[in-house]
């Protein structure tokens, strides 16, 4: 369940699970991670104290001479042209690269403005990113922008909670138009707390959690949060599991609804 699979219409391919950056993880679980097929790493250089491994492990991996083995996703807040070139050549630098696969604009709530989309594909065309990409929690953008062929990919939020995606998406682009990364499968760890589950029913496992949405062919990479290297293993081995069967997926269905609010 982490086999690659081509992001969109871009030639970057991307493994089903990805890896975030933002939970100050040691760089063993980077290496683990990347050992065990998995090649989408996001980063954001906002994130201060809790870099630093993941700075460590991308030089490395460059230096031997494998950073065609990485995706590296840029998370970049910055609105404006100026800022977006300073945050961009930091990210370079720091990181010690000479391109990132994946710029991600975020969050917008609406359409970038044309200044920054412009910005983006300048970027794109001078080599120092493959794909533009945009983070939003609105699903009816990633309709709207799909068809101006300016975003390569989305990251948006699909859990067994929040499921509007099946609606609002997925039956709205066409196939392989656009790349599509999920984010907060646990739906924050809503899923995973034994508090909020009917009487009789147990909570189900982040690895769940991640089968669950891997189950939607439109999905091409579902991102992972993990702080050590037990929980990534945990994660990875449960996929080996294989796809949820209908009767696992409509008990996470079930379980999202009553968390949800949903009768």
């Amino acid at each position: 369940m982490i086999e690659q699979r081509r992001l969109g219409n871009t030639d970057v391919s991307v493994s089903r699970i990805g890896i975030s950056s933002s939970f100050g993880a040691e760089e063993a679980v980077y290496e683990e991670a990347l050992s065990r097929g998995c090649n989408y790493f996001n980063w954001g250089t906002f994130i201060k104290g809790r870099s630093a491994p993941f700075r460590r492990f991308v030089k490395r991996v460059t230096a031997s001479g494998k950073r065609e083995q990485l995706v590296i996703g840029l998370l970049s807040y910055s609105h404006t042209r100026f800022l977006g070139d300073v945050f961009l050549n930091s990210a370079l630098k720091k990181l010690g690269i000479e391109y990132v696969d994946g710029l991600l604009l975020g969050y917008y709530p609406k359409r970038p403005p044309q200044r920054i989309l412009d910005w983006a594909q300048k970027v794109k065309e001078q080599g120092l990113i493959r794909a533009i990409g945009i983070t939003t929690h609105n699903r009816d953008l990633v309709a709207t922008l799909t068809p101006e062929n300016i975003i390569d990919y989305f990251h948006i939020r699909y859990n067994a909670v929040h499921r509007g995606a099946e609606v609002d998406i997925f039956p709205k682009i066409e196939e392989r138009s656009v790349g599509l990364v999920s984010f907060t499968a646990t739906a924050w760890g809503k899923l995973l707390s034994g508090k909020k589950m009917a009487e009789g029913v147990e909570p189900p496992t982040a690895g769940d959690c991640y089968r669950f949405v891997l189950a939607r062919p439109e999905i091409d990479c579902c991102m992972m949060g993990v702080k050590n290297l037990t929980m990534l293993q945990e994660n990875l081995d449960a996929l080996g599991k294989g796809p949820m069967t209908e009767e696992e997926l409509a008990t996470m269905r079930v379980i999202g609804d009553r968390l949800y609010g949903r009768r």
